[in-house]
């Protein structure tokens, strides 16, 4: 599938794409909560901003737990499920374990909803919240999440693997995760600014200082200098051994904004993934549009956001409100 028959250069065509999806799947609503828990929202920041101002690693956790539960099953809180006995969850997969972290906030915001407004409030609309809370506290973007989403019952430890894109992913693999979840190679590109902030384990890009095919042990798209202080943070030994973490932009760790395409464009990205970028004219041309208009990119990151979060959505009748966000209820 072309990589140009998915880009929207006006936003009009954006903003219809994103209309047609919300109404492809069950509608979601701004101000969800209203009546029946009027301060469902502001908990959840409450918690959020809480829990940042400690760590703000966290908040970059929470963004990223969003794109992993809404590409495994749609936004319907499966990230969150334990493993049981003879049924290994989403989270323990090597995608989610144990790089993603936030799970003790979504907790503390469940537990604070139940006691104010017992069963009401869905864990894959917390999910959403704090991730939008995420964007706020740690980029200063604003943006209206609609709710109504319901839980899941489902959680399989396999289904991230078929679904998300993996660091090592090249341009096509990375377009074809998200074309699969209705999300134009635009949105692609604007979503993994994402990597603006937080931290990745030295395992998931250390073939690309070390071993990345039989003729290069280096992969040149790398900035060599950039690489020298990779190496010498990620030594060459196996993860199990050793895997440090690494800030994801060594610019402005803790704050979400453009300068992940400054770092793409210079060859200090982490990630293949992420690099790749650069192998495309159309692809290329929306990093260089957004390294230099960081105020468009910001836009654009809050709607795709929105668009995102109504993948393949349950609503109405569908799934359950969980009581706890780890199990699903017992009937």
């Amino acid at each position: 599938m072309s990589i140009t028959s998915f880009f929207c250069f006006i936003w009009v065509a954006l903003a219809t794409t994103m209309c047609t999806v919300n109404a492809q799947y069950s509608p979601l609503v701004a101000g969800f909560y209203k009546s029946t828990c009027p301060s469902a929202e502001k908990i959840v920041k409450r918690v959020v901003n809480r829990a940042i101002a400690q760590n703000p690693a966290l908040g970059a956790g929470l963004i990223r737990m969003h794109f992993h539960d809404c590409f495994v099953r749609g936004c319907d809180a499966s990230i969150l499920l334990d493993s049981t006995p003879g049924n290994p969850a989403e989270k323990d997969n090597i995608a989610n374990n144990p790089s993603l972290r936030g799970y003790e906030v979504i907790d503390q915001a469940k537990a604070e909803l139940e006691s104010k407004c017992p069963q009401t409030v869905s864990c894959a609309d917390i999910i959403a919240y704090a991730a939008r809370d995420s964007a706020s506290k740690l980029g200063g973007l604003k943006y209206t999440v609609q709710g109504g989403r319901r839980d899941g019952r489902i959680s399989l430890k396999d289904d991230p693997t078929q679904n998300l894109p993996a660091p090592f992913f090249n341009l096509q693999q990375v377009q074809d995760s998200f074309t699969k979840k209705g999300l134009s190679v635009e949105e692609m590109v604007i979503l993994s600014g994402a990597h603006s902030i937080g931290v990745s384990h030295c395992s998931s890009f250390n073939k690309r200082l070390y071993n990345f095919t039989s003729t290069n042990s280096q992969d040149p798209s790398l900035d060599p200098n950039f690489a020298s202080m990779l190496k010498s943070k990620c030594p060459n030994i196996p993860p199990s051994v050793a895997d440090p973490t690494i800030v994801q932009d060594f610019v402005t760790p803790n704050k979400l904004d453009n300068k992940y395409y400054q770092n793409v464009q210079n060859g200090k990205a982490l990630f293949t993934s992420d690099q790749s970028l650069m192998t495309s004219p159309v692809t290329v041309g929306m990093v260089r549009n957004f390294n230099r208009q960081g105020g468009v990119w910001a836009k654009k990151f809050a709607r795709a956001m929105v668009h995102m979060g109504a993948i393949e959505v349950l609503t109405g009748g569908e799934g359950e409100i969980r009581k706890n966000c780890r199990v699903v209820n017992q009937f």
